[in-house]
C-alpha cells in the first residue's frame, strides 16, 4: 500500500483492497459499506480511522494532549 504508513489510502491503494478497478465501483462499495471516502483529482482516497469507524472499531487511545505540551 502506497500511502497506508501515513494512515491514508490512495485510489490505487483502494483498488486492490476493493478488488474493484473503475473508480465508480471503488467508490460504491466504500459508500455501501458506510466509509467515508474523499474524492480527489487523483481518485477517491480514505483514512484507516475512518475505515475502522465504518467497521466499528474505537480508537485505543483517547489520551490528549493539549497546547501547553509544546
Amino acid at each position: 500500500m502506497t500511502g497506508a504508513t501515513l494512515g491514508v489510502l490512495t485510489f490505487q491503494d483502494l483498488q486492490q483492497i476493493t478488488g474493484y478497478q473503475r473508480r465508480s465501483d471503488v467508490e460504491r462499495s466504500l459508500i455501501n459499506q458506510g466509509v467515508r471516502l474523499f474524492r480527489g483529482r487523483t481518485g477517491p482516497w480514505t483514512t484507516l480511522d475512518l475505515i475502522n469507524h465504518a467497521g466499528g472499531v474505537k480508537p485505543t487511545s483517547t489520551e490528549r494532549y493539549d497546547v501547553d505540551i509544546l
